[in-house]
């Protein structure tokens, strides 16, 4: 089967899936797809794929309810097998400083290049995990998006996203995340999903080593040895070393570190690399 043709069979199920205001909808997604950049939605009914009056904009988003997990379903259809599936999960926020009617706008995480400038916003939080197909280059193809309300937190939502998309795939992924979820929270709500996780760790994070046997006085001990990601000296010995060259880093030298864990998730081990 040619792309073309897999292309026109991914359209037809995903049309098949859309509810009402199927036809609008998808005209307004190729819409969105083939222009370059808009100031207004109402600029997207000027699109020559859109073919429809521009109050069919608005209605097409009113009136339909996109089945998103039957949507994830057949992006996952697109998984090369025989291969582990990598994914990568990240929270962004959609900044409305002017919106004060929009409904639950929160607090948002927003980093800001003004020096002494709060990393603060007020608009929406979105919670996104994608599958990352290529080694190189930056095209993804995201499986689930989704506002995250204020009645959940962005630990919550990609723990539920992960495990929705862990659920339907064939084989054990790699699921990548940057340091916003190396956090307890996260490694606990995760710990029975089927996937292995490869997450950055902040550099001021203090990881712990295995206790030391039980001496069989008191209570035995949870944590053994600090080990500061951001002091050297509190390293000891690696487990493992390996050095490899790679085409655009040159030389890269990796330490492996067993048996370390955050103090609240003692039962959580990891392995810093």
């Amino acid at each position: 089967m040619s792309h073309f043709d897999k292309l026109q069979t991914f359209r037809h199920k995903a049309y098949r899936l859309m509810g009402n205001g199927r036809d609008a909808l998808f005209d307004l997604m190729d819409a969105v797809l083939t222009s370059r950049s808009v100031s207004s939605l109402a600029e997207l009914s000027l699109s020559p794929l859109f073919r429809r009056q521009w109050s069919s904009v608005y209605e097409s988003l009113q009136d339909s309810d996109p089945p998103r997990l039957k949507l994830m379903e057949l992006y996952l259809e697109q998984i090369e097998q025989g291969h582990q599936p990598v994914l990568a999960g990240d929270h962004t926020a959609w900044s409305r400083l002017q919106a004060e009617t929009l409904r639950e706008r929160t607090y948002e995480h927003q980093a800001n290049p003004m020096s002494g400038a709060k990393p603060i916003t007020l608009g929406q939080g979105y919670s996104t995990i994608t599958w990352i197909p290529e080694k190189q280059g930056s095209w993804a193809l995201p499986l689930l998006h989704e506002r995250i309300t204020s009645a959940e937190t962005p630990i919550e939502k990609a723990a539920t996203q992960l495990r929705q998309v862990c659920q339907k795939l064939a084989s054990r992924p790699l699921s990548l995340s940057d340091a916003e979820y190396g956090c307890a929270p996260f490694l606990t709500k995760t710990a029975d999903i089927d996937c292995d996780k490869l997450i950055r760790l902040r550099s001021n994070r203090v990881l712990y080593g295995a206790p030391a046997a039980y001496s069989g006085t008191g209570r035995p001990r949870k944590h053994g040895d600090k080990f500061k990601l951001n002091d050297a000296t509190t390293w000891w010995k690696p487990d493992e070393a390996l050095e490899v060259e790679d085409e655009k880093w040159g030389v890269l030298s990796l330490q492996v570190w067993h048996s370390l864990h955050l103090r609240q998730v003692a039962s959580q081990v990891l392995s810093d690399l």
